[in-house]
């Protein structure tokens, strides 16, 4: 997601456009390198095992490393090279079906917001998404209601038009459409492999849009190499977690995450008058 706080300092030259700093000591770059890959393996950790939730770790730092308007194309191209290990890893739990109807929607939702991207700015949308998490818990009676409501295969379709099309204007959506896989009962490898598949697509859709309208900078692809290669292993860990974990408690852990994923965005989008950029590293 495009993060923004009002009190953030006044970016460097080269990063009002989304550039990172141009370091003069290639130990920064190096240093910046290092943040980046270990951000995104410990996100993938988490979004691995709990189906989202996890990337606002990975966001933050980009956010915060390389500039606002990076976090959109970085964090898509991350996820699109990163993606493919955790297919091969859950290929047999993936729920085709679902595939099929979500991909109707996220498709042309994914392409209208990258290209709504690159002309105006929603960072107002990140407090709706938030406090749509934070109900989570309240929906689901902190886990121990398996549905809050009954959920229709068909409904996968405008389900992903929406969230593609919310991710594509403001980068990324975590753990949004948790809600909508757990009520019509999908859980754990499943879970994680069909939402792979969809989001995998959809990024397809995205990153063709961001080339067209010259979103990409070629420094971008270097951060998206390093977070791909760091979700291999990521993925395999994670893997492992999540067989022993009871479908109960997958549950609990996706939903707390989305309520702890709502209160990020809320921290990070409020006035914050008092409190400058650097505060962002409590993050880590």
């Amino acid at each position: 997601m495009r993060l923004s706080c009002r009190c953030s300092k006044k970016p460097e030259a080269g990063q009002e456009h989304g550039q990172h700093p141009r370091h003069g000591d290639q130990g920064d770059v190096a240093l910046t390198l290092t943040i980046v890959a270990l951000a995104g393996f410990v996100s993938w950790l988490i979004s691995t095992a709990a189906a989202g939730g996890g990337e606002f770790i990975f966001i933050s730092a980009v956010a915060l490393l390389l500039g606002g308007r990076a976090v959109a194309p970085v964090v898509t191209l991350g996820n699109l090279l990163a993606v493919p290990s955790r297919i091969v890893i859950f290929r047999k739990d993936i729920d085709w079906k679902i595939v099929r109807w979500f991909l109707g929607g996220a498709l042309p939702g994914g392409l209208l917001g990258a290209w709504v991207f690159a002309h105006t700015k929603a960072e107002w949308l990140q407090i709706v998404v938030a406090l749509f998490l934070l109900s989570a818990p309240l929906q689901h009676r902190f886990g121990e209601r398996e549905r809050s409501f009954r959920v229709r295969l068909w409904w996968f379709l405008p389900a992903g038009l929406m969230v593609a099309f919310l991710s594509g204007l403001i980068g990324g959506m975590g753990p949004v459409l948790n809600p909508l896989y757990l009520n019509y009962g999908t859980v754990k490898e499943e879970m994680v492999g069909t939402k792979s598949v969809n989001s995998s697509l959809m990024h397809v859709a995205k990153i063709g849009t961001y080339a067209t309208l010259g979103a990409i900078l070629r420094e971008y692809l270097v951060y998206a190499l390093v977070v791909g290669a760091m979700a291999i292993p990521a993925n395999r860990i994670a893997a492992r977690w999540l067989k022993r974990l009871s479908a109960k408690s997958f549950r609990v852990l996706v939903i707390w995450l989305m309520a702890a994923s709502g209160v990020f965005l809320l921290w990070i989008t409020a006035p914050c008058s008092r409190r400058s950029s650097d505060s962002y590293w409590f993050l880590w």
